[in-house]
């Protein structure tokens, strides 16, 4: 769209994916307008890990060195077992990942790293307390409604709205989504609370039966640790698909009391918890329908397993924003963008699935070697996007 008139573009939602979309189609002089249901922005989640994939992308966006000023770059993944806390496997992710992917492997708490792309983004392009209620198209034109009465129109419409996206029933039909029977807790707090630990340079997994726990420092100066817990729900529990919901820390350290000193530290090391009940979704046939489009998890929804849900958001952002700038339509760009993307979206969801990433010897090349910014969109190749790699 390069000669036309540039044209009215909004984007529901202004978490990682909404915000990275909003940068990217700067890059190319587009002036979206974001809005965003809550009142402001806050420092809210835990950690997020970003592979090469994704630290690419922030590069793209001119954001990679302030990306790495805040955050921790674990030298390797350790997987531990869950009687002794002994190393039953190891992953480079220092020199090696960056040498051979050409970016680093980071961690960092999902707060930072949205602050650095909101400040990408300028304050008159942000709406905020704009909860979607409807949306409905009339010829060339989007119109939008929200919660407080307020309407908006648009040209196009992408969707960043999240997993409970409400722009998603409108382009697929309403899907059941499947408990999967487990849970996963979060929690961010400062390593001062914790003593007798050590993490070292690594990002540390300890594997048990039926559940495994995640620890990692998320700031540069190792001043905040990431601890996350998967593990089977309890029968007749509670199933609240939500990840800012507060959970029961004592009950997490109870799950966990036969795992090593170690995890145990750090469970009693967290003052609280965030919970979320883990659901499944099946890959969309569609991801767009006219002129809305959907992006990140409102689009392909990630089981927390693979670490890639925040980098599919990031890779979907930049894609869609070039696709918008090369074709002559918006419904010409979204088939680029689905075409580029959909293949390795599903790619990713199906290794979400088996809950198996890096727990033995594993390649990555195909998913830590992809670049956003250069895998072809109109070409034979875009079909092949899933495993698109350049040595």
């Amino acid at each position: 769209m390069r000669h036309q008139d540039k044209p009215a573009i909004a984007i529901v939602g202004a978490g990682i994916g909404g915000l990275a979309a909003a940068a990217a189609l700067r890059k190319f002089f587009f002036d979206p307008v974001l809005y965003e249901q809550a009142e402001r922005f806050d420092r809210v989640g835990a950690g997020l890990q970003l592979s090469p994939n994704a630290v690419k992308v922030l590069r793209w966006l001119g954001i990679e060195e302030r990306v790495r000023q805040v955050a921790f770059a674990p030298a390797t993944a350790l997987n531990r077992d869950s009687v002794a806390g002994k190393v039953t496997g190891e992953q480079p992710l220092g020199r090696e990942i960056e040498a051979r992917y050409g970016a680093p492997y980071l961690t960092l708490h999902r707060g930072d790293l949205h602050a650095v792309l909101a400040a990408l983004v300028p304050a008159y392009s942000m709406r905020f307390g704009k909860g979607l209620t409807n949306i409905a198209q009339t010829g060339k034109r989007v119109q939008l409604t929200f919660a407080d009465g307020s309407e908006a129109e648009a040209d196009a419409v992408i969707a960043a709205d999240g997993v409970h996206s409400r722009v998603r029933d409108r382009i697929a039909e309403a899907e059941q989504p499947r408990f999967t029977g487990r849970i996963s807790y979060r929690a961010a707090f400062p390593a001062a609370l914790l003593s007798g630990v050590e993490l070292g340079d690594a990002r540390n997994v300890w594997w048990g039966r039926d559940r495994f726990i995640v620890a990692y420092f998320t700031t540069a100066s190792r001043n905040e640790i990431h601890v996350s817990a998967n593990l089977p729900a309890n029968p007749g529990g509670a199933a609240k698909e939500s990840w800012s919901a507060h959970g029961d820390v004592d009950e997490v350290r109870a799950a966990f009391s036969n795992f090593p000193m170690d995890v145990q530290r750090l469970l009693a090391a967290a003052p609280d918890v965030q919970q979320g009940a883990i659901y499944e979704r099946p890959p969309l046939p569609d991801w767009s329908k006219g002129r809305a489009v959907l992006l990140g998890d409102a689009c392909h929804p990630m089981l927390p397993y693979m670490a890639s849900g925040a980098a599919m958001a990031l890779e979907d952002a930049v894609v869609l924003a070039r696709a918008i700038d090369q074709a002559d339509s918006f419904e010409a760009a979204f088939r680029f963008y689905e075409t580029a993307r959909k293949p390795r979206a599903n790619a990713v969801q199906a290794g979400f699935r088996k809950n198996t990433w890096m727990k033995s010897e594993t390649s990555p090349d195909w998913l830590y070697g992809y670049d956003a910014a250069r895998v072809p969109l109109r070409s034979s190749l875009a079909a092949d996007a899933s495993t698109y790699y350049e040595s």
